[in-house]
């Protein structure tokens, strides 16, 4: 087993930042940004000493009697390599060991339509888990938009995109709203503005040294903060992600105000086009519900991301490995549930700061 150390650390970033399936939630800088995590990257080399494949491994322990692990978007391989992937899993499954780990997760950046890989997972000991459908039932989005943004031009994308969308990114220009970069000193505006987000539409808010952590860990080079100005007031913000090949629309926010002048059509054509100077491949609009029903309530967002014509992806979800049975089978009953309480109360006490 291989492991990324201080001596081999900068050939895995290379290594990471130039494979197709490479992602931010592999990187050394997102396990900083999870440092309550326990991190460890297991590598497997050729012959001549290259990577031929890498899994960056989140190890959550439990008073230090058990632990769960989880590879966010990992492998990072060739995925229809089985010698490689699964010398990567015997990897994590010693360090399962080490850690006393009840079971192991990962979520790879592959389609649902990938049979061979499909099989491959299975064949090496993995269960995958199906037919889900809403956001809180994964750690990472199974569905999403992407976009190709690969040696197009800034007219060729915009023509693609739904008429109704060009005519609100070209509304928001006409109204005055402009986009300006933020600094980390304007990571108390987004926050402010992603409470308001998220009493209106009632989901958890992470808090600001949450996003301040981020911040010290990936920008400038790997996260930007993008905020919407009309009339001089910061109306509307995004962060979005450059790691490799890709740009990922990670967290947006907007004010309850002029919702009318079109602030989020705008902001994400910015981080387009910021796909494009960065000489990116794909653009990720990130989760949607697998739901395309328009009575249901996550509707919304699958309508407004569907209309920059994007390619729906439904990834293959989630992959377990269940090693300790009988951990496993408490953390399933007490543990979900302890997870319940503590959102509710967080979301509880959001709403109150929201109303002051």
């Amino acid at each position: 087993m291989i492991l990324v150390n201080d001596e081999n650390k900068e050939k895995y970033i290379a290594f990471l930042q130039k494979h197709e399936k490479g992602h931010f939630l592999q990187s050394p800088e997102w396990a900083k940004v999870k440092s309550d995590w326990i991190n460890e990257v297991v590598l497997v080399e050729d012959e001549k000493g290259n990577i031929k494949g890498s899994m960056s491994l989140l190890i959550r322990p439990f008073k230090n009697i058990t632990s769960m692990m989880y590879s966010p978007r990992g492998p990072v391989c060739d995925v229809h390599d089985k010698e490689t992937f699964a010398k990567l899993v015997e990897g994590a499954k010693e360090l399962a060991k080490k850690y006393h780990s009840f079971i192991f997760r990962v979520d790879p950046d592959i389609s649902n339509e990938d049979e061979e890989f499909k099989n491959i997972a299975k064949e090496i000991g993995f269960k995958i888990k199906e037919d889900v459908k809403d956001f809180n039932e994964v750690i990472q989005p199974r569905y999403v938009f992407r976009l190709n943004v690969k040696d197009k031009t800034e007219e060729e994308l915009l023509m693609s995109f739904h008429e109704k969308t060009r005519y609100n990114i070209r509304l928001a220009m006409k109204k005055g709203v402009t986009v300006r970069e933020g600094t980390r000193e304007d990571l108390k505006i987004f926050h402010k503005i992603m409470i308001e987000t998220g009493v209106r539409d009632n989901f958890l808010i992470r808090p600001l040294s949450y996003f301040e952590k981020m911040y010290d860990n990936l920008a400038p080079n790997y996260m930007k903060i993008l905020i919407a100005m009309y009339e001089d007031k910061p109306i509307a913000a995004v962060i979005p992600i450059i790691y490799g090949n890709k740009v990922w629309y990670l967290y947006g926010a907007s004010s309850n105000e002029y919702r009318n002048v079109m602030p989020n059509y705008l902001l994400q054509w910015e981080q387009i086009k910021l796909a494009l100077a960065n000489h990116c491949d794909i653009y990720d609009f990130r989760g949607v519900s697998g739901h395309v029903n328009e009575n249901h309530p996550q509707y919304g967002i699958y309508k407004f991301k569907k209309g920059f014509n994007g390619d729906f992806v439904e990834f293959v979800g989630e992959l377990y490995m269940v090693l300790n049975p009988f951990m496993n089978f408490l953390y399933d009953k007490f543990g979900m549930l302890y997870r319940k309480i503590q959102i509710r109360k967080a979301m509880k006490k959001e709403k109150e700061e929201g109303k002051r």
